[in-house]
């Protein structure tokens, strides 16, 4: 254990403790602007997109999961996985780990795909799914364990070392983007039988990439060149021309109170929504996470009464334990967070 003080460790407790508040008040996008980082953001022309027709998988969806593939969860041989207390289940993909049609702790990326009529002619719709790293993401904002972070360039991350898997994070994204493995995390380690439900995984953008100057793997991966990644406004503007080209449609532009994602689209995004829908309704088990729509101009939960409350009453919660995380990592000699 590296030789530190008792000052310093409530020094470095309570400023990290105020770090951990600012996240969920709203206060880093201040402290993020005055870095003069641009944040990144995605253009996915769908127009360009046919899903890698012929191929099994999606170029993206098989690159994502090679890059990725050391970091999806993983369980001992034979575990024993309590149930989410208090309630008689749990969220188990291990025995699904090949599974590229959904969203799971094993599969960050996938291509969703419809047909659909619009104005007299029939589209082949091909749409490539994960987290969409909204402006302002109310997932890292009530997570009560401050296990989720916005990075300077965007990207919003899940630390699977502090996530009690409590899936918040789900239930307020407006796409149910995170998705839950059980048992693993934290809460194995402190009371399995009473705390927790896993942990929560998804897209983080390959912000390891990012950070050295390339990009998410899914885009270098595209054939098509369906994908384009680049600063924020440039993606945002580019899409808005070819949605003008094409006369189509944009999305991720204000859903969510806007996002760094940025769809474009011949065919109109409420028609998706209800395809998928239908999709999903037609599945073995409707109610399972993973799947997600289109909802045209969905709202922040941050913007609502509830929104605003949990926001200030989880702010010192989660500062809380992102202190003693980050005191216990300190005292260990460890300095670095994980991501």
């Amino acid at each position: 254990m590296a030789d530190i003080s008792r000052r310093e460790f409530f020094k470095r407790a309570i400023a990290t403790g105020v770090a951990g508040g600012m996240a969920l008040t709203g206060a880093e996008k201040i402290a993020q602007a005055s870095t003069g980082q641009e944040p990144a953001g995605t253009f996915i022309d769908m127009s360009l997109c046919d899903g890698c027709e012929g191929l099994e998988v999606p170029k993206c969806v098989s690159a994502c999961r090679v890059k990725n593939q050391d970091r999806f969860p993983f369980l001992e041989k034979d575990s024993v996985i309590p149930n989410y207390w208090p309630q008689d289940k749990k969220e188990d993909w291990s025995d699904k780990k090949g599974l590229t049609t959904r969203l799971t702790p094993y599969n960050w990326s996938f291509v969703q795909q419809t047909k659909i009529e619009h104005n007299g002619k029939t589209y082949d719709v091909n749409m490539p799914r994960r987290c969409m790293h909204c402006d302002n993401p109310p997932c890292a904002k009530v997570c009560p364990f401050g296990a989720q972070t916005v990075t300077e360039e965007g990207a919003v991350l899940i630390n699977p070392e502090t996530c009690f898997g409590g899936a918040k994070c789900r239930d307020v994204c407006p796409w149910g983007i995170p998705a839950r493995q059980a048992g693993v995390g934290l809460y194995m380690k402190i009371a399995p039988d009473f705390v927790g439900g896993g942990v929560m995984y998804k897209c983080d953008l390959c912000i390891d990439r990012i950070k050295e100057g390339k990009k998410p793997s899914c885009v270098e991966a595209c054939p098509n060149g369906a994908l384009k990644f680049g600063p924020r406004e440039e993606m945002l503007n580019l899409a808005k021309a070819r949605a003008r080209e094409i006369d189509g449609y944009v999305y991720g532009e204000k859903e969510n109170g806007g996002t760094s994602t940025f769809y474009v689209s011949p065919v109109p995004f409420d028609k998706i929504n209800k395809a998928f829908m239908a999709q999903k309704a037609k599945q073995p088990n409707p109610e399972a996470p993973g799947y997600p729509g289109t909802p045209v101009n969905v709202g922040n939960f941050l913007e609502t009464p509830n929104g605003v409350a949990a926001g200030i009453l989880l702010a010192p919660v989660a500062g809380l334990f992102t202190a003693g995380y980050k005191a216990y990592k300190t005292m260990k000699g460890d300095d670095e967070g994980g991501r």
